[in-house]
């Protein structure tokens, strides 16, 4: 019999994704595989446009083309060729957010054990009142149960009836915990201004703004400030009847429009009518700003019908169940089968197995703080991450490739460690991994390294390096090899004294019970860069952006402090921007130079030439979203959609523009010698020189340059940038203006970041507190950390452990504080690089 030898490795030959310039590569199977690279070097190309996409629609063409189309499919990746990939799986850098019925226990899938548990297991209330034992009746006469106080014969509930989102919701809140309620203060948005002038907030939802107008025919006054209304014509207002009334309305050239039937909608029914005939998500969260969000009268939030409550596991139903933490859930689960009959042990001993079985994840990845009632939509990116990855290894799966994308985002140093471990148990279940990471203990405990660069966009796309980390640290061309064997510079800033640091004064709040926060008080220095650490749940962003910033935006609009915060002393801070690594733009429409306003000075630049001045175009003729000078087969996109039918659709580059968006005419035009696609296809670092004397666009082009950001092309697609490279764009309309009394607020800076990058967002906070701005960072990087002027610590642990203030002072004062789990990482990581 022939020996068959398996293969060791995936061969990729020629992938040209994205700026990957024909890279050859053979990826280790059955291993741990870290890629690295800086932003925008080409990392996720080869992970998640080759290796994921290959292995997927591989995968896929092995069903049937009726299971296909209904199946998201993946097209072929720009490769030659890929041997020897196994079927892929992806958790990607954005999980998905979840929708309002997502609990962190659906998610898991653990709730539906619960569910199950509580249908076979539990003690149930006969309709007569009497409690009665557990019994294996519920399983053997088809959910039927005799009450054997009574005689009493009911059904009792199946796991169906213990869902929330199915037969066992609250009919109250149908399954969402809460009710909302219009709330008459949101409804005028300020009640010392007329109706003329917009006191009615909801007035100026679509379709409502002549409504002033139609007051005023059926008699309200609309130019008195609505205070000195009377209450009949608040009422009318707020609550008036439909009537139709005549009304002519004048446009803002002179004109005026008549309507025969124009109907009179009141402040509450303009904003109940649009929720009803609206399912558009962003249009219903816009409408939410009118509701005020009470919890459950009758569930009390737990989302289940309080009929359900009746029915107890040793003592407790299946909300105060879903209110305990995945740790305590443990060990209660443990005591459930000494509780049963002995005849039920072996039925509650298979299921409380396969309970703790789903909750074993969740533990190993430091998720044991949370409740499995806990909203899904609360969960940071990192912590729905951790969830998905958790459900993967539950599945025990073998030969399958695993590609992670920026797994470390949102994570704690404390919890890579069970991070590390999951990926180490997915190997030994006879899988591959492959994780695209900055986090240098994440690339530190790989098998392998893949290095990606040397640079970014053009300047990146080839192997720099490969091997073992030991090899990795030995490259004297490795970018990361410093970082790992701590000979880089981690921190270039000063470290101010104790005076020098609260010399320009402080901000100060004091919170009372939020979430887990139980009443404490933080002072942070102003025009200084702090950053809030802790592990996930400690309370970080419940004191930042749920405390401190509701309460800046109230005091700068005299308005009542949010009723958690106590005390609150905003510092002379007037303004507050915060920036997030939610993605720029929605779609391909938007690009570097339409976000940044370069577009709009390119053609104004294009419109001033003789050739446009000859064919009397104006600005918009130069403009991909106008019909004037957008390409009439691709709309101004670049890009044409296929739809195949049974094959994924195919995007296809536009057949006539050739990805130029614009149409043939417009091409013409030149400007020293470039048309306007052409400058599109320039990097930001390329056009500097083109532009020197053109101020609006070189000034900002020199900002993007002195943020790092030098390698995006100026037509680049914004939705497709890295986290950290959306917050620094979202930055560049700031830089080089005077910042001070402003506070930037930003959420995991360091997403998406190499090292090396990181260096530079120091420099751009720097450079905003230069111009007087003060800079807070919520961060689990140690780089940022450690680049801190003062640190807040928050913790010791997360959700129900979590909530205190537990170390602050300097970076170095916290790493030498023992009460604090970010300081001893803190210490570590100090020590590597010698500070």
């Amino acid at each position: 019999m022939p020996q068959t030898t398996l293969p060791t490795h995936i061969q990729v030959r020629g992938a040209h994704v994205n700026n990957l310039k024909n890279i050859d590569i053979d990826i280790p199977l059955n291993e741990f595989v870290a890629i690295t690279g800086r932003s925008g070097s080409g990392k996720s190309s080869l992970a998640m446009g080759v290796l994921y996409a290959e292995g997927a629609r591989r995968y896929l063409n092995a069903l049937s083309t009726f299971t296909r189309r209904r199946i998201n499919q993946v097209g072929k990746a720009s490769v030659d060729s890929v041997q020897y990939l196994p079927s892929a799986l992806a958790l990607r850098q954005r999980p998905q957010v979840p929708g309002v019925r997502s609990t962190v226990g659906t998610m898991s899938e653990s709730l539906n054990i619960l569910r199950l548990a509580f249908s076979r297991l539990s003690s149930a209330v006969c309709p007569n009142g009497h409690r009665m034992p557990p019994t294996l009746d519920v399983a053997e006469n088809d959910g039927y149960v005799t009450c054997p106080t009574c005689g009493a014969k009911f059904r009792a509930p199946g796991a169906e009836d213990f869902a929330f989102n199915s037969g066992g919701a609250c009919p109250t809140c149908g399954g969402l915990g809460q009710v909302r309620q219009i709330d008459p203060a949101l409804i005028i948005a300020d009640e010392n201004q007329t109706i003329e002038e917009g006191a009615v907030a909801s007035w100026h939802l679509p379709g409502r703004n002549f409504m002033p107008i139609v007051a005023r025919e059926i008699g309200i006054p609309i130019d008195i400030p609505y205070k000195d209304l009377s209450e009949a014509d608040k009422t009318r207002v707020l609550h008036g009847p439909k009537q139709t009334v005549a009304i002519n309305i004048p446009s803002a050239k002179g004109k005026i429009f008549h309507m025969d039937n124009a109907v009179y909608e009141n402040a509450f029914a303009a904003v109940e009518d649009s929720m009803a005939t609206t399912k558009n998500e962003r249009a219903i969260n816009r409408l939410n700003r009118f509701y005020k969000f009470d919890t459950c009268p009758d569930c009390h939030g737990s989302r289940f019908n309080p009929q359900l409550f009746n029915y107890e596991l040793n003592g407790q139903n299946i909300a105060t169940v879903s209110d305990m933490t995945v740790a305590a859930l443990h060990d209660f689960a443990t005591t459930i089968v000494p509780w049963l009959p002995t005849k039920m042990h072996h039925l509650g001993q298979s299921l409380v197995d396969e309970l703790l079985l789903s909750l074993q994840p969740m533990e190993e990845l430091g998720l044991d703080y949370l409740t499995l009632s806990r909203p899904g939509a609360t969960l940071s990116t990192g912590e729905l991450q951790r969830i998905q990855l958790g459900r993967t290894l539950r599945s025990a799966t073998t030969g399958v490739l695993y590609v992670l994308d920026e797994p470390s985002v949102g994570l704690h140093p404390a919890n890579v460690a069970g991070l590390i471990k999951a990926f180490r148990g997915l190997v030994a279940q006879g899988n591959s991994v492959v994780v695209v990471d900055h986090d240098t203990s994440i690339i530190s405990a790989a098998d392998d390294v893949i290095e990606i660069g040397p640079g970014a966009g053009k300047h990146g796309g080839t192997v720099v390096g490969q091997g073992t980390v030991a090899a990795i640290k030995r490259d004297k061309k490795s970018l990361i090899a410093p970082f790992l064997t701590g000979t880089a510079t981690l921190r270039e800033r000063p470290v101010l004294t104790d005076d020098a640091l609260w010399k320009k004064g402080a901000l100060a709040i004091e919170v009372a019970h939020h979430f887990n926060i139980q009443d404490i008080t933080a002072r942070i220095p102003k025009n200084r860069f702090t950053t809030v650490t802790g592990m996930s749940g400690a309370g970080k962003t419940t004191l930042v952006l749920d405390s401190l910033i509701p309460a800046l935006i109230a005091t700068a609009k005299k308005r009542p402090l949010p009723t958690h915060v106590k005390a609150f002393d905003n510092g002379h801070i007037r303004h507050v921007v915060t920036v997030d690594s939610v993605p720029v733009g929605k779609n391909v429409r938007s690009t570097v130079a339409t976000y940044t306003n370069i577009l709009d000075h390119l053609r104004q630049l294009f419109a001033a030439t003789p050739a446009a001045q000859a064919n009397s175009w104006t600005a918009s003729q130069f403009s991909y979203n106008v019909a004037a000078g957008a390409c009439p087969t691709c709309g101004g996109t670049g890009q044409i959609s296929l739809d195949v039918q049974y094959l994924p659709d195919i995007t296809e580059v536009c057949p006539q523009c050739h990805g130029k968006r614009y149409n043939k005419q417009t091409l013409t035009v030149k400007w020293h010698g470039y048309s306007i696609a052409d400058i599109l296809d320039l990097a930001v670092d390329e056009a500097l020189p083109i532009f020197k004397v053109q101020s609006a666009i070189a000034n900002t082009l020199q900002i993007l340059h002195d943020m790092g950001l030098g390698y995006l092309l100026l037509g680049e697609s914004t939705p497709a940038l890295s986290g950290g490279e959306a917050q620094r764009l979202k930055l560049t309309s700031r830089i080089g203006k005077r910042q001070t009394g402003t506070l930037f607020v930003f959420d995991e800076p360091s997403v998406g970041l190499h090292p090396l990058d990181i260096q530079q967002l120091v420099k751009v906070f720097d450079q905003l507190i230069q111009q007087g701005a003060t800079v807070i960072a919520i961060e689990h990087d140690l780089d940022v950390i450690a680049n801190a002027d003062y640190v807040i610590d928050m913790g010791p642990a997360g959700g129900i452990n979590g909530g205190n203030i537990v170390a602050t002072g300097t970076p170095l004062a916290v790493s030498q504080n023992p009460t604090s789990v970010t300081g001893q990482y803190l210490k570590t990581h100090l020590a590597l690089f010698h500070v």
